[in-house]
């Protein structure tokens, strides 16, 4: 199969090299094509389309412009990708995909492409809801709720922060950062009592009942866990701080220090998992007055 990857290269014209990313998919497609690009479906490359966008996200976290440019490449081939699979299947094409997100940035953008005067983002805001919810109630496929359209299959602590996001669009929210704090107080206090009111030890061990069989205590206290979560990402919201960059940035804080434990226990010559926990916890102090 001839492929004039020469003339990719030469050309700087963005349609050009649109059109030949699509030549190349159909090929690849093809009877004389990938074999395995030929067995995909819509379903079976579904996790690509989360994995390609993550490794964009990474890219963008670590400055690396140079990888973001390869990663965005590959995010464009998820959107070809399906595409040329609907085609062969006569869904929708291309063009369908490129007019969907062309007329919904129209109809969402009147103070460009019409005669709306907004002065503010949040006036924009408000807006776009206004008009999404418009869409929901003539499309028959869509309910009127504001939440729909999150992606079930995002990370909780961004499906949380959509959710609060848009709960706040209408009103729905909290006036200031302290009625926040005091709602985790409150969540992490009835968390509290349903730990002990299912017999769970504060140190996070279980212990039997007189029968000798485990309560069944996870339903209340993941209940009550998952409001205190909740309730944490409301907060990160409120600091315009994103919850998923805090957390990672604590992940990464524990690796490094827990590594450079690790570390230290071996030039001293100890084994590390043989430590009790009071000379781990020297250690981890002991690197933490480091930093």
């Amino acid at each position: 199969m001839n492929i004039d990857i020469d003339r990719a290269n030469s050309s700087n014209d963005a349609a050009e090299l649109f059109n030949f990313f699509l030549e190349m998919m159909a090929s690849l497609r093809s009877p004389q094509g990938c074999v395995w690009d030929r067995e995909q479906t819509h379903y079976s490359i579904k996790r690509n389309v989360i994995e390609e966008a993550y490794e964009a996200a990474e890219a963008i976290e670590n400055n690396d412009v140079s990888s973001l440019k390869e990663e965005l490449g590959d995010v464009l081939l998820q959107v070809v990708f399906h595409s040329q699979i609907a085609l062969e299947k006569d869904e929708f094409t291309i063009s369908d995909v490129l007019k969907e997100i062309i007329n919904k940035l129209y109809r969402r953008h009147p103070h460009v492409f019409g005669d709306k005067k907004f002065t503010s983002s949040g006036e924009v805001l408000s807006s776009w809801e206004d008009i999404k919810k418009a869409e929901r109630k003539q499309n028959p496929k869509k309910t009127e709720s504001i939440f729909h359209g999150i992606p079930k299959m995002m990370p909780a602590l961004h499906f949380a922060y959509e959710i609060q996001n848009r709960a706040s669009r209408l009103g729905f929210d909290w006036e200031s950062i302290s009625g926040v704090i005091d709602k985790i107080r409150e969540e992490l206090s009835e968390l509290d009592s349903a730990i002990e009111n299912q017999s769970i030890g504060k140190d996070g061990a279980e212990f039997k009942n007189d029968s000798g069989i485990l309560p069944d205590f996870s339903n209340e206290a993941m209940a009550e866990l998952g409001d205190l979560l909740f309730s944490i990402v409301n907060l990160s919201r409120h600091l315009n701080i994103d919850s998923e960059d805090a957390l990672k940035l604590t992940c990464r804080k524990f690796i490094k220090r827990f590594d450079s434990m690790e570390k230290l226990a071996k030039d001293r010559k100890l084994e590390f998992k043989d430590l009790t926990l009071e000379q781990k916890d020297k250690l981890w102090n002991e690197i933490k007055s480091k930093e």
